[in-house]
This record gives structure tokens, sequence and C-alpha cells, in this order.
């Protein structure tokens, strides 16, 4: 069934020498030049929604296209959004204009300093951007057309799904050495 939730954040992967300079740029937050790599994921980690878009373009456009994709994706269930502090006002206005509630997930100020810390419920992207980087062909950018490289995230994700219905998950038996 569609999600009622959904986890949106970027992610910054640089280009390799034959890519073109027409569809990349530098992200100047992160030092990457390259593209920038948006995915609209559930509370599960299944991929909704994936724009590929220049490194220098902001969190915003890869946001409001996201929101976007995942309204027509989910239709009328789709009811919350999270994002990151790099979204600003203009996701959480054109997700009103869609009836979705755009929430802003804090860093909490206990943990600054400290470099990456999971923030609750937003780490199911993270753990989905991390797992996509285990695919050769996404751990660099190597494709001339941002929309081809936005498939072999779908095709890289199909194989994750595959892997998860295919491998038995541990009993909690298992875990513990106590299985005969």
């Amino acid at each position: 069934e569609d999600p009622s939730l959904v986890i949106i954040d970027t992610q910054s992967v640089r280009a390799a020498a034959g890519v073109p300079k027409t569809t990349t740029g530098l992200d100047a937050n992160k030092k990457v030049s390259g593209r920038k790599r948006g995915l609209a994921v559930d509370v599960m980690g299944l991929i909704i929604g994936v724009v590929v878009l220049a490194a220098s373009a902001h969190d915003n456009a890869a946001g409001t296209a996201l929101l976007d994709q995942v309204a027509e994706r989910c239709g009328m269930r789709l009811e919350k959004a999270l994002v990151d502090q790099g979204f600003k006002d203009e996701v959480v206005i054109h997700g009103a204009l869609l009836d979705i509630d755009v929430e802003v997930v804090r860093r909490n100020p206990a943990d600054q300093g400290k470099g990456f810390v999971p923030q609750p419920k937003r780490w199911v992207v993270e753990q989905t951007n991390g797992t996509l980087m285990l695919h050769r062909r996404l751990a660099r950018e190597y494709d001339h057309r941002p929309d081809t490289s936005a498939s072999r995230v779908y095709w890289a994700s199909t194989a994750n799904m595959t892997r998860r219905l295919t491998t038995p998950a541990p009993a909690w038996r298992d875990t513990l050495g106590l299985a005969a």
C-alpha cells in the first residue's frame, strides 16, 4: 500500500572526467564537483522518487521535484515528508500546496561537533544513500545524462529489494549463538 510518510534527502556525488560540464556543477557547501542526487524513500528505505541535478542546484530544487514525484506516485494517502535543515521554506510551501506536511528535522544542539549523528526516522534515507554507494556505478557519476543516472538508482534499488526478498533474515537465536 502507499506510504503515508516519506523522507527526503540529497547527496552530492563527484563526476567522472567524461561527464559533460553542462550537467554538472560545484556544491560549494560540500566542495564536491559533480551532480546532486535527491531521494525520497518510505520508512522501510524503499525508493519512491529520484531526481538528479547539477551539484550547484539548491536542495529546494530537488525537494520540490521530489515532492511532485511523490505526490503523483503515492496519491492521497501521503500525509508527511521529513527533510533536513538544508531544505528551506520553498519546499515547505510547495508541500503545503500539495497537501503534504513537510517537517524540517533539526539537529539536537547537544550533538554539535560530534560529526555525523543519525536523526530519528531520517536515518533511513541516509542508510539508503549508503547502500546505493556500494554499487560501483553509483559511487561516482559516469553517465552523460542525468535521467540515465536516475535509472541506475532504480536498478540498484531493485537489486537491493531482490536481495532482501531472497536472503533469509537470521532468527534471534542465531545472533546469540544458541542455535544448534
